[in-house]
């Protein structure tokens, strides 16, 4: 488990207070037991988009873009009427910084955190959970790591990243893609949507 402030964080607990965390730890879902296939590299998603799918303003993108917080992977603005291209990736921790300034996180520390997290392969991802106790956050990738923190007392909410990474798909499942040659309608459009669509419909189903 670590703090992103490169800090490792030791939690000693009795049996009593792990059982009572594991059970909360499952019940709000923050165990890992996820399973997801990352999106086409190439596949990106203009501003609005990227917007409505992490639930921030347009202004918040661009400051954030300005500023390196997250910036388009897939295709970067390089003059005068280029369209930036978000990539799976770039919304899905667009999305846990919305989550993380709702619960009140400063943006220092949510740099710092998505700093940490930039560093990850795509598949590690989905196996972090992020806790916080409304000052730091901590980064735990095992389910011990969340129990530890929760029976010290330390965590007073977690993010679970595979959930938001559901939780994107969902929604992009039902907006416009955009390819980085520049194709964003007709065929190549339909197939990123479809495929969203077809994970979605699946994961439901099962």
């Amino acid at each position: 488990m670590t703090r992103t402030g490169d800090t490792d964080l030791t939690a000693q607990s009795t049996s009593e207070a792990r059982a009572e965390a594991a059970a909360t730890a499952g019940v709000q879902g923050l165990l890992f037991d996820d399973d997801l296939r990352p999106m086409p590299e190439d596949v990106g998603f203009r501003g609005p988009t990227a917007c409505a799918a992490a639930g921030i303003t347009y202004r918040q993108l661009d400051y954030w873009a300005r500023t390196g917080l997250v910036s388009p992977s897939v295709r970067p603005a390089t003059g005068s009427g280029t369209q930036r291209l978000y990539g799976f990736r770039d919304v899905l921790l667009l999305k846990v910084i919305k989550r993380l300034l709702d619960a009140g996180i400063s943006l220092q520390q949510i740099r710092t955190a998505i700093a940490h997290l930039s560093k990850r392969g795509i598949d590690d991802l989905t196996q972090i959970t992020l806790m916080s106790d409304g000052a730091s956050v901590y980064m735990c990738t095992s389910p011990d790591e969340v129990i530890d923190l929760l029976a010290g007392g330390q965590g007073v909410f977690g993010i679970a990243l595979g959930g938001v990474w559901r939780e994107v798909e969902g929604s992009l499942s039902e907006l416009p893609t955009e390819r980085a040659d520049g194709h964003g309608e007709g065929e190549d459009e339909s197939h990123a949507s479809d495929e969203l669509a077809a994970r979605r419909r699946a994961r439901a189903a099962g």
